[in-house]
């Protein structure tokens, strides 16, 4: 089993290259080759397989045809609040570059080889605004920005190229991912996690929405489990009908006064005082109303939400710190 992870050096994908050189293996195939691929990424393990630079830079797809992966995990992208103020820089590693890598996946690859299996990173923002309630397998997705339009016409082009035995296909709508390093991410969702750490470190935060506000949330440990899982799971147990493969993970959908007492319980603090609420109405009806979420499908596919918010906390702040109360993903 050879894996290559891209987005290797940013947030999500450092947990999952993590989670995937203490597993060994994925599902029950030893892992033989890991291959990270990111513009820049930090040191290394010897055995894994440096990727540096640009997916479209034609050096970078040969290694990537070279490689040969059996299973790639797809996280390299531009953040929304990035993609939106620049769209010609959106569609470049978006829209082309992910097309340019599933090219090259499948560019030195046998007629009668298995197709490889792509585990696409895609993202809620599909689904624009405002969301009904609930949001269900069936919600047209109608995204309300260049992000969400972007990562919407690739999960199309996967699935297509799933349809013609090219790759097999499998993508994940990923929630509010937390915690973001206190770092600028380009991410206008980004309040989620300075929420995190400022009332762990006992300080002052101000949310650009308010108190009632309602986010989808899951750590980035909870998601790197899931991408692992995802690459493994039976996409026949969704017996609605989806031939799309796209499926929105299961979450945890809390209040940010709901997060603001679970962090100040666990951390003793007072969040009351310490947080403050100045809602910014755009900002407020794109991460701060989303419904009740049906994930009963991805459930059934065997994908998780992180059990409770205090979980959910102690992964987001300390991923690798609760591998004893990581489960198996058993129904």
């Amino acid at each position: 089993m050879k894996v290559l992870v891209t987005g290797a050096g940013g947030f999500i994908g450092t947990v999952l290259l993590q989670l995937l050189q203490q597993a060994g293996q994925v599902g029950a195939q030893p892992i033989t080759a890991l291959a990270a691929l990111d513009r820049q990424l930090p040191p290394l393990p010897g055995t894994v397989e440096r990727i540096e630079g640009e997916l479209q830079d034609a050096q970078v797809q040969a290694r990537i045809a070279s490689f040969a992966a059996d299973v790639c995990f797809h996280l390299a992208a531009l953040p929304g609040g990035a993609a939106e103020a620049d769209p010609a820089l959106s569609r470049r590693v978006n829209l082309d570059a992910t097309l340019d890598l599933f090219a090259s996946l499948v560019a030195e690859r046998a007629a009668s080889a298995r197709p490889p299996v792509v585990v696409y990173a895609s993202t809620i923002a599909v689904y624009g605004t405002p969301l009904p309630d609930p949001v269900t397998p069936a919600t047209p997705t109608r995204p309300a920005l260049i992000y969400g339009a972007h990562k919407r016409a690739c999960e199309i082009l996967l699935a297509d190229a799933t349809r013609r035995g090219q790759l097999d296909g499998r993508s994940l709508r990923l929630p509010g991912i937390v915690a973001r390093p206190r770092v600028a991410s380009g991410l206008v969702s980004a309040f989620m996690s300075e929420l995190m750490h400022a009332l762990a470190a006992g300080e002052a935060v101000t949310l650009p929405v308010g108190p009632q506000a309602t986010a989808w949330w899951m750590s980035a440990r909870r998601c790197a489990e899931n991408l692992l899982h995802a690459a493994t799971m039976d996409p026949a147990l969704d017996t609605d009908g989806h031939s799309e493969r796209t499926w929105a993970m299961p979450v945890l959908r809390l209040s940010m006064l709901q997060m603001v007492e679970t962090l100040s319980a666990l951390y003793g603090v007072d969040g009351r005082t310490l947080v403050r609420y100045a809602p910014q109405e755009q900002v407020e009806a794109v991460f701060g109303r989303y419904p009740v979420l049906d994930d009963a499908v991805a459930r059934r596919l065997g994908l998780r939400d992180d059990g409770s918010a205090e979980e959910l906390v102690r992964r987001a702040l300390f991923p690798f710190s609760c591998a004893s109360r990581t489960s198996s993903f058993v129904a």
